[in-house]
């Protein structure tokens, strides 16, 4: 069977005039994790939600497993968390998630597995109620894996928990997909997507900005950071040289892009047979976040792929 588990075709989402997502394609593959990584308002729980039959979409389409399966077969092969933790309060974790298979129509014989998984066997007879947030989230997550899902669907997963909640939730996913389970993990926090995914789909007002490798986004030839005692003959030697880009001046340093691989010794030399006197001089890689920050801010008017 193919690697392909969805893919969405210049899907959209219209309120009235308000266009929350815009003619969005991308492709989920098989033994992945995803991140759908974007500001709040900028599409990613409306997009999990039509794919996943709650929210209709305006126009465009999407398919599981190549069109192989309709969306309700599929869905069946599907686990997802895209709401708050909703159980019976006054039912133990055990009873919740014996109710869940007999709704799912699945075997139970894994919900020993997937207690210990979320590290709540011990806490299998206390009451949801009893439970923390961070506790109710693991619970959540056992739930949506009793099928044994090709995909596990998470919308903002950690939102609301502490450091150690964060941590543990992280951690799981990392474990999940240790598994073999594939993942989409919408979130707003850089930090996050950082941390547990392979790829990352970045979107900002409906508008996919960046689909790949999350190193592909860092993956520049970076930048050197430089000053001079002469900042008027720095400056115009930067301009000339053909093959740095962008240059920009923060605080007292020069931060200048490079356009191929350039080491600091082979750069340093040549600034020392121009005659200018370094006082700084460093090579860095960009963060996520600032190249984040640059895919959004600089391609504010950017249009979808037709």
């Amino acid at each position: 069977m193919s690697n392909t588990l969805l893919q969405l075709y210049d899907l959209s989402k219209k309120y009235g005039n308000l266009t929350a997502v815009n003619k969005l394609s991308l492709t989920i593959e098989k033994g992945k994790v995803y991140g759908l990584l974007g500001p709040n308002g900028s599409g990613k729980s409306t997009t999990l939600g039509m794919v996943l039959n709650v929210v209709n979409s305006t126009s465009g389409s999407f398919q599981w497993y190549e069109g192989k399966l309709t969306t309700h077969q599929a869905l069946k092969k599907i686990g997802a968390i895209i709401e708050r933790p909703n159980f019976y309060p006054y039912m133990s974790a055990l009873q919740n998630l014996i109710l869940i298979c007999k709704i799912k129509q699945c075997s139970s014989d894994c919900i020993e597995e997937q207690l210990k998984l979320v590290n709540l066997w011990d806490r299998r007879n206390s009451n949801f109620s009893t439970f923390s947030l961070g506790m109710k989230q693991r619970l959540a997550i056992a739930a949506a894996l009793v099928n044994k899902p090709d995909l596990l669907i998470l919308d903002e997963p950690t939102n609301g928990l502490d450091p150690e909640g964060i941590h543990q939730i992280r951690k799981l996913i990392i474990t999940i997909a240790e598994q073999g389970t594939t993942i989409l993990l919408a979130s707003h926090l850089l930090d996050e997507v950082e941390k547990v995914c392979s790829d990352v789909i970045v979107l900002k007002n409906g508008v996919k900005f960046y689909e790949g490798a999350v190193n592909g986004l860092t993956q520049t030839h970076g930048y050197f950071e430089i000053a001079a005692e002469n900042e008027e003959q720095l400056l115009n030697f930067l301009k000339m040289h053909s093959d740095l880009g962008k240059i920009k001046k923060e605080n007292q340093y020069y931060h200048v892009s490079l356009e191929k691989n350039i080491s600091t010794t082979v750069f340093s030399k040549e600034l020392q047979k121009a005659g200018i006197l370094l006082t700084h001089f460093s090579k860095k890689q960009p963060s996520l976040e600032s190249q984040f920050l640059s895919l959004t801010q600089t391609k504010k008017h950017a249009t979808p792929e037709n």
